[in-house]
């Protein structure tokens, strides 16, 4: 990027920092902070701002607290967004980071995801064996997901399934302590916290991510469209665009944190290609389609939506329509 082409401070934030920094909210989590700080970085980088013109306020999610009960059963997935959106509501924080798969899929208007930086590897690590096929025969596997649950149990219907709920770091100490045989977490996660060669990656032909898994997000109160303007200086329009058609997806679908789907959203040449999948709670049964659509099109993902509930049974439906 050239000087012409790089993002201008809008003058009220120009002014705003002459008195105080940015201030970014992020939750507390390992790696929650390590996402924010590359936020921080990339707004330095395209505005030339130095080190102090931002400043992250670490929060606890109320999902953090609570680590003994699945998602689904303590409130979804505003567990994760209910303290920043709080705080920016009261002017604590000024914007806050989001990994956008846990950020739910109808918000406020009052909050508006203004960029995503570039996405990073969609794909899930599996850990404690080398394989799929590898994990010992009757063996455990741990998650909270329940996509991955049943997905796990689509290809493995011998495998046990049992709570695994934590950072990164609890979820690993948890497999190394025997508490299962094997489970699975999101590579970008993994790669963020300088995790590299960890586990095996599951290639996305056979193994569906969530929907957007590897998105960050940058949200702030729409009102503040200076802020906005900002962050829209170091937005990724091709991840916005494919997680917009994924998040779309999932709302025609009207499941929640109970719901095992995914989705995979890719660009090339203007055109969006969505693969979707669901599936019932123990994975014996599954639908899976997919539609290519121009980048402008808001109606493609709805009707794949529509289309896979059509042809999925009560076992899958039970978890969509609001169900």
């Amino acid at each position: 990027m050239n000087e012409n082409q790089r993002p201008q401070l809008p003058d009220a934030i120009a002014r705003l920092l002459t008195r105080r920094p940015l201030i970014l909210g992020t939750r507390q989590s390992p790696l929650a902070m390590a996402q924010a700080r590359e936020t921080a970085q990339r707004l330095r980088d395209a505005y030339h701002l130095p080190d102090d013109a931002i400043t992250l306020l670490p929060v606890v999610a109320s999902g953090d607290k609570v680590q003994d009960r699945a998602l689904r059963d303590l409130g979804g997935k505003a567990l994760w967004t209910r303290e920043l959106d709080r705080a920016l509501v009261d002017g604590e924080i000024d914007f806050a980071v989001h990994s956008m798969k846990d950020v739910e899929t109808v918000r406020a208007d009052t909050f508006h995801v203004a960029a995503m930086l570039p996405r990073a590897d969609v794909r899930d690590v599996l850990l404690g064996a080398d394989s799929i096929g590898a994990i010992p025969q009757g063996g455990v596997f741990g998650t909270s997901s329940p996509r991955r649950a049943a997905q796990m149990q689509s290809f493995r219907p011998d495998v046990k399934i049992t709570l695994f709920r934590g950072n990164v770091a609890t979820r690993m100490a948890k497999l190394a302590q025997g508490e299962a045989d094997a489970t699975l977490l999101a590579a970008a996660g993994l790669a963020r916290l300088d995790m590299h060669g960890v586990g095996t990656p599951l290639e996305v032909d056979t193994w569906l991510p969530a929907a957007s898994q590897g998105a960050i997000g940058l949200e702030a109160l729409r009102a503040n469209t200076d802020i906005c303007r900002v962050l829209a200086g170091v937005a990724c329009r091709e991840t916005m665009q494919c997680v917009a058609a994924e998040r779309a997806f999932l709302a025609a679908l009207q499941g929640g944190c109970h719901s095992p789907v995914s989705a995979l959203a890719t660009h090339e040449n203007g055109t969006i290609t969505l693969r979707g999948e669901l599936y019932s709670e123990d994975g014996s049964e599954k639908v899976a389609g997919s539609a290519e659509f121009a980048t402008e099109d808001t109606e493609s993902p709805a009707m794949l939506a529509a289309e896979l509930l059509e042809r999925a049974g009560p076992a899958i439906t039970q978890f969509f329509g609001g169900a």
